[in-house]
């Protein structure tokens, strides 16, 4: 699932879901291996979201300003 283009929304729920199976304690280590690959990178999707988001709220922080 982490491969799409999801929301960041959809991101977090997603990233909380693998928390729960780690956590869980029912995967194998093969299974967690996976499972920790698939949330890194939706870490790493929703921190570039996120870097977007600021760019574009200092963009218009900065002309509003006088």
């Amino acid at each position: 699932m982490a491969a799409k283009k999801m929301t960041l929304e959809q991101s977090f729920e997603c990233l909380n879901d693998i928390i729960d199976q780690l956590q869980g304690g029912e995967l194998t280590l093969e299974e967690s291996f996976k499972k920790y690959e698939e949330g890194m990178k939706l870490v790493k999707n929703c921190s570039e979201a996120i870097d977007k988001v600021e760019k574009k709220l200092i963009v218009i922080d900065r002309q509003k300003q006088p």
